[in-house]
């Protein structure tokens, strides 16, 4: 009877703990992500996914505040490495037991600003509340960033409105006021009304950015942070806005998709053929061989080999590859000359042309 009391209490045991971990959340599945995901393609997961499934954007959906809920519940877990080290071992009720799951935690304001992004319209409406200034700054970035894609962390100073002792005048506005001069005789003018509001003072304090630079950028796309430009004593602070601005490359120059790039090849390598790699933003080696004669000037077309685009990162444009040839420096005998000559077989022939007008 002992016995099988035990073995009830066993198998209430296995059915509870079959029930918490059915219960518990899959925070790779609500990302998306593979469980060797980086940090970066977290980052750029949970980026996506809060934009498509923030509550402000479905209001119809009854379940979009838990749906949000849980994606902002997996992004703060696998982004922090101690968090998600846990969770690895023994689940979502190990970081709970342990008070690591901070359920006040808003990763959508940490990581976009506080206005990141703004969902819906105006509805036609003019705005009244007064606005502080845009500011609007280049963010130089490589073209291994454009390529891959990658997160910036930047830091900005910023003035912000805190409270001061004493009163000031705020709201002011100008109001038709009726004065009575005399029996019968009255007089419209017009006066200054303030309203006494609680003094407010500027304090500089640092804030972190986090900027993802998106696979495919070009120069002079935008990235806004709402709400983190210059604040305004009486309003709302204005927007702060990044432009990209590609910084020059040693080995590379873009052109749209595309990308172009020079080689020089030993006047050997060029007569007798040769094959080399290149090493590509992305680490790769991208081989390039020619058994052909190649001439100064010569180009070749890699397909897929350039930029990716930015509406669709699976589509990439063409690495364009012009050779230079490097010819020898020494003096050659007369033997040698003789040689080269019976080598080439060519004949003496001098074409004297307009060569800048093609023709």
């Amino acid at each position: 009877m002992r016995t099988f009391k035990i073995t009830q209490l066993v198998l209430l045991n296995l059915i509870f703990c079959t029930v918490i971990i059915i219960a518990e959340r899959n925070f790779y599945q609500i990302l998306g992500v593979k469980r060797d995901a980086s940090l970066n393609q977290i980052k750029k997961a949970y980026r996506k996914l809060a934009k498509e499934l923030h509550p402000d954007k479905n209001k119809n959906d009854p379940k979009a505040s838990e749906k949000f809920s849980d994606l902002s519940a997996a992004y703060e877990v696998l982004s922090n490495p101690e968090k998600r080290e846990k969770y690895n071992k023994c689940g979502e009720e190990c970081l709970k037991k342990d008070g690591m799951m901070d359920s006040s935690m808003d990763p959508f304001a940490s990581f976009f600003g506080d206005f990141g992004f703004h969902f819906g319209g105006n509805n036609g409406h003019t705005r009244e509340t007064p606005q502080g200034a845009t500011v609007v700054m280049d963010l130089y970035v490589t073209l291994e960033e454009l390529y891959n894609g990658n997160f910036v962390e930047i830091t900005r100073n910023k003035p912000v409105l805190k409270p001061a002792s004493g009163t000031r005048k705020c709201n002011c506005r100008q109001e038709m006021q009726t004065r009575q001069l005399g029996p019968g005789r009255f007089q419209m003018m017009q006066q200054t009304v303030c309203d006494e509001c609680p003094n407010v003072k500027f304090v500089t304090e640092e804030r972190l950015l986090e900027v993802e630079i998106e696979q495919g950028m070009t120069d002079g796309q935008e990235i806004r942070f709402r709400a983190e430009g210059e604040p305004h004593i009486d309003g709302d602070p204005g927007d702060f806005v990044l432009k990209i601005k590609t910084a020059p490359h040693r080995i590379f120059e873009r052109r749209g998709d595309d990308l172009y790039t020079n080689v020089t090849i030993s006047l050997v390598d060029a007569l007798t053929g040769f094959s080399l790699d290149i090493e590509h933003l992305d680490g790769r080696k991208v081989k390039v061989q020619r058994e052909k004669v190649t001439w100064p000037g010569a180009r070749i077309r890699k397909k897929g080999e350039g930029m990716p685009n930015y509406e669709n990162n699976n589509l990439h444009g063409v690495l364009y590859i012009t050779f230079d040839v490097d010819f020898p420096k020494g003096e050659f005998t007369e033997e040698e000359k003789q040689t080269l000559k019976d080598i080439l077989k060519q004949k003496k022939a001098h074409n004297i042309y307009n060569g800048l007008r093609g023709y």
